[in-house]
């Protein structure tokens, strides 16, 4: 299953096969699609096909601008990386996204917020970026099942997010501006490539919780 280009979306039916990942910012021109494209980069990087693993990554802003480009800065931070800037349109937060996401990341604790405001049962499955990192390295990878079985990946990441959310109470940030990832809307390029490092840094242990599968692999 491939996801279209420009939208991150697969079939709009839900299946067990599949692990639908969404990462939410303000207006998805900068943090979201970063994060989206960095994403499937390093799952692709480790799976060779996320789309074969069962595992989608979407984006969409809280104030999305929609069908805009991701801003140029954003685009030249994913070429820095190797990622794949083209085809990107932002679109706007909706209740379908969220309901039909098993794993929210959000770039603040203010989109935490919204995403779960918003209802449909969000709580348990939506964290900021940087507090998921937090509670993924807490976890033993030899309590989550194994990746290399059949629809291992996606029951893998469905038992990852549930024992992150166990955690969640228990194991807190150190300050709150420890799970925020600041907005470089309107900022230079060198605040820009800040941001994808912090980004990049967050994601390496959530996509090797992920897959079961370093990025030095």
């Amino acid at each position: 299953m491939i996801a279209p280009q420009g939208r991150g979306i697969a079939e709009p039916e839900t299946s067990a096969d599949i692990f639908r990942i969404l990462h939410v910012s303000t207006g998805n021109v900068c943090r979201s699609p970063i994060t989206e494209r960095l994403t499937r980069h390093a799952l692709t990087h480790r799976l060779g096909d996320p789309y074969a693993g069962g595992l989608v990554v979407e984006s969409a802003g809280t104030w999305g601008h929609e069908g805009a480009p991701m801003e140029a800065h954003a685009a030249t931070v994913l070429a820095d990386f190797g990622a794949d800037p083209h085809g990107f349109t932002g679109r706007e937060l909706l209740d379908e996204h969220v309901i039909r996401a098993d794993l929210v990341l959000t770039a603040t604790r203010d989109h935490r917020a919204q995403v779960i405001s918003m209802g449909h049962s969000a709580g348990l499955r939506t964290f900021t970026l940087k507090e998921f990192t937090r509670l993924v390295r807490a976890i033993d990878p030899a309590t989550l099942p194994d990746p290399r079985q059949a629809g291992g990946v996606v029951e893998r990441a469905r038992a990852l997010v549930q024992a992150a959310a166990a955690l969640r109470g228990w194991l807190l940030a150190p300050s709150a501006e420890a799970d925020e990832v600041h907005d470089p809307y309107g900022a230079p390029i060198t605040f820009f490539r800040s941001i994808g490092d912090e980004i990049n840094q967050a994601l390496d242990p959530v996509v090797t919780a992920l897959t079961g599968v370093s990025g030095r692999a």
